[in-house]
């Protein structure tokens, strides 16, 4: 497999990986200002981008994917819950998407919004187990997404405690985690500086993780101010502005 992040001085992370054996990959969370380096990455690896995926719809910075997508001719793809106004090829829980020898299993996990999605992905030539979770906004190292972006609190915080317990820390502890953020973004609260992590490393040390449904809640409900350009940004990447 070809698998590599991009991590930016926002905090922000974006993925291109694939199977190098058949040349199909797939771009997560790709940003406005970034197309070219992903192409050119792909191009000298010599995959052809096959999907490009939004974990979920991105209120701290601009989306380049439905952009990507067209240049790469590409399917564009988020959970069939966003709220857009415009087309794309909706994922579902439990999908499978294939690229080649290498497969992603979809995760509905709603909270951070509704349409939020991890993604577990398999290299087949590698073995059967799943080898890494892109959690996007989901899990991060030390810390769990924020559940007030599209209001309702208390109910987000409810969701995300259950996606969290019913279908990420459930999966094995050797798990690798890639998230879409780390230190320096105002999508959760106390975010370590380190990008990556395990199932087994958050459940030992993220301290959110260990708490019961309702302390869950309160602790996750106090948040950071939100971003300044959060509206505008939000009204972009659902294709109102």
């Amino acid at each position: 497999m070809i698998f590599r992040p991009f991590y930016y001085d926002t905090g922000c992370a974006a993925y291109v990986f694939g199977c190098g054996s058949e040349g199909i990959g797939a771009v997560v969370d790709p940003q406005e200002h970034d197309i070219d380096t992903y192409i050119n990455f792909a191009e000298s690896k010599g995959l052809n981008i096959a999907q490009v995926i939004d974990t979920h719809l991105h209120a701290d910075h601009a989306s380049g994917a439905r952009t990507l997508a067209e240049r790469s001719r590409a399917s564009y793809r988020l959970h069939r819950d966003a709220d857009v106004s415009f087309p794309f090829e909706p994922i579902d829980d439990n999908d499978e998407v294939v690229l080649g020898n290498t497969r992603l299993r979809v995760l509905h996990t709603p909270g951070h919004t509704p349409e939020s999605v991890c993604l577990l992905v398999t290299d087949l030539r590698r073995g059967p187990e799943p080898w890494f979770l892109l959690t996007g906004d989901t899990l991060f190292v030390g810390a769990v997404g924020r559940p007030d972006l599209p209001g309702q609190v208390e109910k987000s915080a409810g969701d995300l405690y259950d996606s969290l317990h019913e279908k990420v820390l459930s999966l094995p502890d050797e798990l690798e985690i890639y998230p879409g953020h780390f230190a320096g973004s105002a999508c959760g609260a106390g975010m370590s500086g380190k990008p990556s992590t395990t199932i087994g490393f958050e459940k030992r040390f993220n301290a959110v993780l260990s708490l019961g449904r309702d302390a869950f809640i309160e602790a996750v409900s106090v948040v950071p101010d939100k971003p300044a350009d959060m509206v505008e940004l939000m009204r972009i990447n659902r294709g109102l502005a």
